[in-house]
């Protein structure tokens, strides 16, 4: 049971409980059995975007038909030329030792009549290596990661806990720090959402570990705790960011007007061999690419972007029904039972799709260490920028870069762990002066205005002008959320919305100095 004590020292603190969190502090865990481990986690604990990855993890798990070299030059491809080939190379050949540790601790991923393993395939993949479970590959990992992680005595889960800020110089001595100088991490101030009280978290180690930024669009397959407060804290304590203009939307959310968040149709149903067609019922991915649907997600949501400001259709279509059936729902029994829950049948019937935001390429700047430019602070997953991805991420590769960046932090931290002393003297956090009656509708209007102004203006297609709007328009609302958060009573809300203008306006003013299209960036005036 969780005290009403205000200050909390731990060895290790980890924000956030997906693949890249748990990972890490199980290893930790396990590793130094005398030490405190504490997850904070703003929902549920098993409330991650990795709770929603359906399509799987890519590895070369069978040489005889695969190998490193042909998934390390798919990476680049997708990556449009923006990947850190020595990253990428480090991540691919590091993946089946990190699967292997995913089976090994529980993970059942399916295998065919023969035993082996069923590897799927996906868009910019050249061969079949996508291990998964089912469509439901996201929330199998996290079930055993969290059975795993709870038999860690050493480890604390606090749940409803919102991280709000990481604590540095600035907070703990108030001086004023620049943006790459010497800053150092003392853990977080934390809201108990349940309580109503901001907790103080220090710790030796920090690990952010916060997920990606989604619900910053209107449309996205995003979960609601992605809000991106990550990026909002790292920025905020001056941590070094960068491509975080690359936002991969991905092509085929299933179209259903007030479902939030949009309910995704896996990149795996086309590498299945599902076809696009457009409104009429016309395949159009011919015209794009000739890779057709299996091109990269960049290249297929930009052209269902524009096969819908053609035509002024609502969204396209995604047809099943040439496959094998008995296979089709073998392997995506909960999107059959999700279309069939609207009266779709995906025998007979054409599943409506539009595209919707999906995945941040870029984030806080890690080395191969998953160190940050901030000491003591690491990160992983989707709130990194890692130079794996580049300018458009290949399709399940995002678990899978967060399972090594966990275990290369990890053997990181082993080597600093017994020399490295819990920090002194960090101030609690200090409330006075706030009002309690804030009124919620001032946080939901501004809210609905960013994801409003980043889906018209920032979204698949860009241009200068829209970026200018943009920015003006967020400046307003950053300045409103300014006034806000001084003077109000701290809620989840709030905080979130605090981050979500945050990210919105790194999206735009990366977007404006980027000079020429790649990935999943696309302004119209550069072409």
């Amino acid at each position: 049971m969780v005290s009403d004590k205000k200050i909390f020292e731990s060895d290790v603190l980890v924000i956030g409980s997906g693949v890249s969190g748990l990972t890490f502090a199980l290893k930790t865990a396990i590793k130094f059995a005398d030490a405190k481990i504490i997850i904070v986690t703003k929902d549920k604990l098993s409330e991650s975007n990795t709770n929603y990855a359906q399509g799987g993890i890519a590895t070369v798990f069978n040489e005889t038909l695969d190998s490193f070299e042909q998934h390390i030059e798919d990476t680049l491809i997708a990556g449009d030329g923006l990947c850190d080939e020595k990253v990428v190379r480090m991540v691919v050949e590091d993946a089946p030792k990190r699967l292997q540790e995913l089976i090994d601790w529980g993970t059942k991923f399916d295998r065919n009549d023969k035993g082996e393993y069923d590897l799927g395939r996906e868009g910019g993949h050249s061969q079949n290596r996508i291990l998964h479970h089912t469509d439901l590959t996201g929330a199998e990992i996290e079930r055993a990661l969290i059975a795993k992680v709870k038999t860690q005595p050493n480890i604390e889960f606090l749940e409803h806990h919102y991280a709000i800020d990481l604590i540095t110089e600035h907070q703990a001595n108030k001086k004023q720090t620049k943006r790459n100088s010497k800053i150092s991490c003392f853990g977080a101030y934390v809201l108990d959402e349940k309580k109503s009280i901001v907790k103080t978290f220090v710790s030796k180690f920090t690990m952010l570990a916060s997920g990606g930024s989604g619900q910053v669009y209107e449309t996205t397959t995003n979960p609601r705790v992605a809000t991106g407060d990550g990026l909002g804290m790292a920025y905020r304590a001056k941590a070094e960011i960068s491509e975080v203009e690359f936002i991969q939307f991905h092509p085929t959310a299933l179209y259903n007007p007030g479902e939030y968040p949009a309910f995704l149709i896996s990149e795996a149903v086309r590498g299945f061999g599902a076809k696009l067609r457009d409104y009429k019922g016309e395949k159009f991915m011919h015209n794009y690419d000739e890779r057709e649907e299996l091109a990269s997600r960049d290249i297929v949501a930009r052209a269902i972007d524009n096969e819908l400001k053609k035509s002024g259709a609502p969204h396209v279509y995604l047809d099943c029904t040439h496959l094998d059936m008995e296979k089709f729902k073998d392997h995506f029994p909960n999107i059959t039972e999700k279309c069939a829950s609207l009266g779709i049948d995906v025998e007979k019937d054409f599943i409506p799709v539009v595209p919707a935001s999906h995945y941040i390429c870029g984030g806080v700047n890690v080395n191969k260490n998953a160190k940050t430019s901030i000491k003591k602070l690491y990160a992983c997953g989707e709130v990194t920028r890692t130079g794996l991805h580049g300018g458009n991420r290949l399709a399940s590769n995002s678990l899978l870069e967060g399972l090594v960046y966990a275990h290369r932090a990890y053997l990181n931290v082993c080597k600093k762990f017994e020399k490295t002393k819990m920090p002194k003297h960090i101030p609690e956090w200090n409330d006075s002066g706030v009002i309690k009656n804030m009124e919620k509708i001032l946080i939901t209007h501004d809210t609905n205005e960013v994801k409003t102004i980043m889906s018209n203006y920032v979204g698949i297609v860009r241009s200068n002008e829209r970026l200018k709007r943009a920015e003006k328009r967020l400046h307003v609302l950053y300045e409103d959320n300014k006034r806000l958060y001084d003077h109000s009573e701290l809620s989840s809300d709030l905080c979130e919305l605090r981050n979500l203008i945050t990210t919105a306006y790194l999206i735009t003013q990366f977007s404006k100095k980027r000079n020429e299209n790649c990935g999943g960036f696309y302004n119209i005036d550069l072409v």
